[in-house]
Parts: structure tokens; sequence; C-alpha cells
């Protein structure tokens, strides 16, 4: 894979991706599985009905979808990344709960349907909440590495210099 600067495609004919709503995973049974993601995480419960949850995540959610197939494969290669304030808390609260980590670079693991979940910290990646949405997640107090803030400048996406 080469990364480029050089948007694919071009023209007026296509939407242009601007970002995530919302991630949907199939789970084997609903209440467990807001068992398990709230014994790693704090959030909110956008809605909780017989077969579905919506974990909310201030402008963005999780869609969790309880399914008789939910367990029958693992994912290995097909994965998603939630950014959190701190992981280290949650590589602390995977080794308290005795949750397996997966043998690669960073902090991975499987939920117990085999969905695949990459855990970021805000801080070190280039993906940006608006400060609005921060402060109302009570996480206003959330910066950025200069690793980070110089790989949103030369998209030229930085946001100290939007003022």
């Amino acid at each position: 894979m080469t990364e480029t600067d050089d948007a694919i495609g071009d023209g007026d004919d296509r939407a242009r991706l601007v970002g995530t709503n919302h991630v949907a995973l199939e789970v084997g049974d609903i209440d467990a599985a807001l068992e398990f993601y709230e014994s790693l995480f704090v959030f909110d419960l956008r809605s909780h009905g017989e077969t579905k949850a919506f974990i909310d995540m201030g402008d963005q959610f999780i869609a969790l979808a309880e399914t008789d197939g939910a367990s029958e494969t693992s994912d290995d290669a097909r994965h998603f990344g939630l950014v959190v304030d701190d992981a280290d808390r949650v590589a602390e609260r995977l080794d308290e709960l005795d949750i397996d980590r997966l043998d690669v670079r960073g902090l991975e693991f499987h939920d117990p349907w085999g969905n695949r979940i990459q855990i970021v910290d805000y801080e070190e990646i280039q993906f940006t909440k608006a400060d609005h949405v921060l402060e109302g997640m009570d996480l206003d107090d959330l910066e950025k590495t200069d690793d980070a803030i110089a790989e949103l400048a030369e998209k030229g996406l930085n946001p100290d210099d939007r003022e």
C-alpha cells in the first residue's frame, strides 16, 4: 500500500467521503454486549431495544445488532478503530478482565462475538472532533501530539491555522 496526497478520481459526478457516522456490529446477545462494552468504556446509551442498542460517541455511534450467527466467524483482518481519551486505561481493563490482546503492534482484541477492535489514543492520530463536540462530550481538555498536528498540517487541516 502506498501513500499519496492525490485524490482518487476526479469530477463532479460522485460524492466525496466526509467521515463515518456509525459502525454496525453483530453480537449474539444485546444485553451481554452492552455489559462487555461497559466493562471497558464509559459511554452514553443513545437507545436500547430488544435486539439493537446504540452506543453514543458524541457525533458518531456504534450500532449493536443481535443476530443468530454473530459468533460464527472471527474477523482476522477486518477491524474498526475506536478512538479513546486514554488507551492505557483500556489496556489495564483488558488485563483486569483477562481479555486476550492480539499479537500485533498496538492495542487490538476481539469482542466475544469475534469483532476485531483496534484502540487508538485521540492525541496520537489525525482524527479530530470539532471543539463544540468535544466540549459537549466533556472532553475539551484533550490535546494532540506534535506528530498528529504535523500530520494534519501536511493536509492543510491544522486546527491552529484556522484562527
